[in-house]
């Protein structure tokens, strides 16, 4: 782990910061100590600081490229930390191509996928989690994810992760001092307030653990497989959550041979559904394919949907319950409710690992309980104000260092200082790669590798 960013590279990057295709306007956008040297061969002159400029893009005959604005922002005072040049031009892709080649012939080197960003964290203009938020902002696929990101981008989980390291680091320092002294005649570590503080750093983790889980659902969503027996509905099920027609829907069973994937937003919670071929045995090469992709996609899904015919005899369920992976989370849809009469809404309504309801794929009799039930189940609520953006791997640092709490808390109540500090100081190096005052160079490499290009 490094407790230190790796020194920028001294090269200088362009590539176009606008996404690929026609539109009104294309920028490209370089970032690099060469840059004020590239301007003044394109434009002719050097912009004054963060001031637009209209002139021409020449190539290196004199010859105009493009007629646009050119905006330059001098280091330190830029989104990379860097001097930064965007030249604004008409947003046709040969256009784009011939200002990119010229910034390329004049010494700059296309940008590696996320390296702006990158660059913006190693000078530290941003922290991790704040150039993370860059790329769930860009990607956000929902209002309320959007706004999670913004927040994280402005550096408030940022700031409730350093205000727990603070008091985490404050706390260590008093054990630390207490051990360093031992000819004093009085044990501090026999000091309840130091348990109690310890206490309340764990009770405030464990707020931030929460808050973070929810970051994790608007970013990552919940993957749902619907399995079943072949016409049990499944595909009925599918298109009306989706609300079109995605999957096909026939009398004659086996239909879906290969897995339907579609994308769905309930209240913000991005929902990622795979149809799957109907459970049975298989009758071609075909088909055995189709359900080994079925019991890929099962394995993979963080719930499965259960959809069974509600006309059949019960007894049909435990048996295709007994094809489900051991630990996956599922819930028991009856559905065709509208054939068999029965009530729609909640049969067994348990949010944990096991839950049974009664819908109709083709009236839509239920499916709100189903919908509600599906945000219930992993804990999530509509965004409101202070939620923020997360990734999994924020949560894992949190888990561990909630563990570390838990571990020092322990030591102190046993008057083992020396495990005591060094639990909170393994806490607070995990809270710190959030943020990346402690971090690798391979974490970072994974982390950026996920951006676009130009950003």
């Amino acid at each position: 782990m490094n407790t230190a960013r790796p020194a920028p590279s001294a090269d200088t990057i362009a590539a176009p910061a606008t996404a690929p295709g026609q539109g009104g306007i294309g920028i490209v956008r370089l970032s690099g100590p060469a840059t004020p040297a590239i301007a003044a061969a394109i434009l002719g002159t050097l912009p004054a600081a963060r001031r637009a400029i209209l002139g021409a893009f020449r190539d290196a005959g004199g010859q105009a490229i493009d007629r646009g604005l050119a905006l330059f922002f001098p280091a330190p005072h830029s989104f990379t930390g860097e001097d930064v040049l965007e030249l604004h031009g008409h947003g046709g892709p040969v256009v784009m191509d011939l200002l990119l080649r010229r910034a390329l012939e004049l010494g700059a080197r296309l940008a590696r996928p996320g390296e702006f960003s990158e660059r913006a964290f190693l000078n530290g203009k941003l922290d991790l989690a704040q150039a993370e938020a860059v790329a769930d902002l860009i990607g956000s696929g929902s209002e309320a994810a959007a706004r999670a990101a913004l927040r994280s981008l402005s550096g408030e989980f940022s700031r409730r992760v350093r205000d727990i390291v603070d008091d985490l680091v404050a706390l260590r320092v008093e054990i630390e001092a207490a051990i360093d002294f031992p000819e004093e005649e009085i044990d501090f570590l026999a000091d309840t307030r130091l348990g109690e503080r310890c206490a309340a750093l764990t009770e405030a983790l464990t707020d931030l653990r929460q808050r973070t889980r929810q970051g994790c659902l608007l970013h990552d969503g919940l993957c749902l497989a619907l399995v079943g027996r072949p016409n049990a509905g499944k595909s009925s099920l599918l298109n009306a959550l989706v609300g079109r027609d995605s999957a096909i829907v026939s009398r004659i069973a086996g239909t879906t041979r290969d897995l339907i994937r579609e994308q769905i937003h309930l209240g913000g919670l991005p929902l990622h559904l795979v149809d799957t071929a109907g459970l049975r045995t298989a009758g071609d090469e075909i088909e055995s394919e189709g359900l080994r992709r079925t019991r890929r996609a099962m394995a993979e899904a963080d719930r499965i949907l259960v959809v069974i015919d509600d006309r059949l005899d019960a007894a049909e369920a435990p048996g295709l319950l007994a094809e489900l992976p051991p630990d996956r989370a599922f819930t028991l849809v009856r559905n065709k409710i509208d054939l068999s009469g029965r009530a729609p809404g909640a049969i067994a309504a348990e949010a944990a690992a096991r839950a049974e309801y009664a819908v109709s794929a083709l009236t839509g009799a239920g499916l709100d309980d189903l919908r509600r039930h599906l945000q219930d189940c992993v804990g999530f609520h509509p965004a409101a104000e202070g939620d923020f953006s997360a990734r999994r791997r924020h949560l894992t640092a949190i888990e561990r260092a909630a563990a570390e709490l838990d571990s020092a808390l322990d030591e102190l109540g046993r008057r083992n200082g020396e495990l005591a500090a060094e639990s909170l100081r393994r806490a607070q190096q995990d809270l710190g790669e959030i943020t990346g005052e402690f971090t690798s160079d391979d974490l970072l490499g994974r982390i950026f590798s996920s951006f676009c290009i130009g950003k």
